[in-house]
């Protein structure tokens, strides 16, 4: 088991900024407000020769029983009581605070051992805020600047000291990120006659989104079984997308939380700019899509336009009608939700919706057979043979139309991309093709071919001429 080292201060002191220059890249959102970062995070880290995973965590308050700031708390709670070191930082520019000391002490109860990390120990007279971190008596402050990247070797030979050279040297595995794919949105298929088997060994990655209060972080904790995400009545509490390792019935979940997503002409503030910004990504690293519908006020436009975002990214997306034990003729609305599912989304046909109460934990395990279906069907494979067979005999029930008096010709079909599926028509004058018969053809393979809630891309490309070079010329 590797090493878990947590990072623990007072709001404000630069533990996000650390985080993200251990974890190698900006995951944690950074911001001059006091209190950005509310959930914990982990994620793998390297700090020179050590790899290790870094816990980053909320500003430690002083809060009363039952507010944000007590919740906030107790996340970081289990922060330190999950970690094997612990990084307390403080500010060496403004020099220790009383709410430094309150929490010295508590760190120092855990029983963990302890690196005192001076923050912004770059500016000026900092050096009076590092010689007051003595008095917390958790040993020698380590001066560094996570902004800019100075005292790191410092804060390497300090790890090695707390935990000794066996423990630190052990083992470690790192986590990436794949590459975002571009053209069709897509995998490449290298053998285009093969249809290979599903592959369920590699983790699913699967992104929550929604509009603020929607009940995102509560659908997470229900699934995995544990407050892991931080949540309350209050809108907007999420900031950051926060990864979440999970196992359903044998298969390996990555579960991604954002920040809930309001319309754009009411997002002014910079901070929640981020938020959005940092959820966008996490749904473009995704395979599956998740977006939670709050029953009681489904299908507003800006839930519409979520769906149509994960759609034109073609991400595999799945609707969440959530708080369902609030809806009073449940038949009755579900068959209104579906209808108006099929008619305000008829880019997707088949999409599949699910009512789930995260509060009493209904619906739950049909979410995520919706979900596996939905990620199956993403992954669909088609051989060149079956789709020319199926597409001669669509042109021949309904030939294209005549254009200009001349008629198209469709030559053939290939499957070039998967996740989602994309195909590739051969055919004349393809920019004359009208988008109704692209439809018609698109239709047609999800009924066929059993491809019902996925994106499907389809290009028109014009077959090559090979007479063309031969151009007799004129004597």
């Amino acid at each position: 088991m590797g090493v878990r080292i947590a990072i623990i201060g007072r709001p404000n002191v630069g533990k996000s900024t650390l985080f993200n220059r251990l974890a190698g890249r900006k995951l944690a959102l950074v911001d001059d407000t006091p209190g950005v970062t509310r959930d914990r995070r982990v994620h793998a880290a390297k700090l020179y020769d050590i790899d290790f995973d870094v816990i980053d965590t909320a500003g430690f308050e002083v809060a009363a029983a039952g507010t944000l700031q007590a919740r906030m708390r107790e996340q970081t709670d289990i922060a330190i009581r999950e970690a094997d070191l612990i990084f307390f930082m403080i500010d060496a520019k403004a020099g220790l605070t009383p709410d430094d000391r309150t929490f010295a002490e508590v760190v120092r109860k855990s029983g963990k051992p302890v690196v005192l990390v001076a923050n912004k120990a770059e500016a000026k007279g900092a050096q009076g805020g590092l010689l007051e971190g003595y008095d917390l008596g958790l040993g020698d402050p380590v001066a560094v600047s996570a902004e800019h990247g100075q005292g790191l070797p410092d804060l390497r030979d300090a790890v090695v000291e707390a935990l000794g050279e066996e423990r630190v040297f052990a083992d470690d595995v790192e986590d990436d990120l794949p590459a975002i794919s571009e053209a069709l949105i897509g995998e490449d298929i290298v053998d285009p006659d093969a249809e290979p088997a599903y592959d369920d060994s590699k983790p699913m990655r699967i992104a929550v989104i929604g509009r603020p209060n929607a009940g995102k972080s509560t659908l997470i904790n229900a699934l995995i079984g544990e407050e892991r995400l931080l949540t309350g009545p209050e809108a907007g509490i999420t900031r950051d997308s926060i990864s979440v390792d999970w196992e359903w019935r044998g298969r390996a979940m990555k579960l991604f939380d954002t920040a809930g997503m309001r319309r754009k002409a009411k997002v002014q503030e910079k901070l929640e700019k981020l938020s959005v910004a940092d959820g966008l990504r996490a749904i473009r690293f995704a395979e599956v899509v998740v977006v939670v519908f709050d029953s009681t006020i489904p299908f507003e436009k800006q839930d519409l336009q979520l769906a149509d975002l994960i759609i034109r990214e073609g991400r595999a997306l799945v609707l969440a009608f959530n708080k369902w034990d609030l809806i009073d003729r449940p038949q009755e609305a579900l068959a209104e939700l579906r209808e108006k599912t099929a008619r305000l989304l008829p880019q997707v046909r088949g999409l599949l919706a699910v009512p789930v109460s995260a509060e009493t934990g209904r619906g739950l395990d049909k979410l995520m057979d919706a979900v596996l279906k939905t990620h199956r069907v993403w992954n669909t494979r088609i051989s060149t043979a079956r789709l020319n067979r199926w597409l001669e005999k669509t042109v021949a029930h309904h030939p294209p139309p005549a254009v200009a008096g001349r008629r198209l010709k469709i030559k053939y079909i290939t499957q070039v991309k998967t996740r989602p599926p994309g195909f590739v028509l051969s055919c004349t004058r393809p920019d004359e093709v009208p988008q109704s018969y692209v439809r018609y053809l698109v239709n047609g393979l999800r009924e066929t071919f059993d491809i019902p809630g996925v994106p499907v891309r389809m290009s028109l490309h014009a077959s090559e001429n090979p007479y063309a070079s031969r151009a007799k010329t004129k004597k």
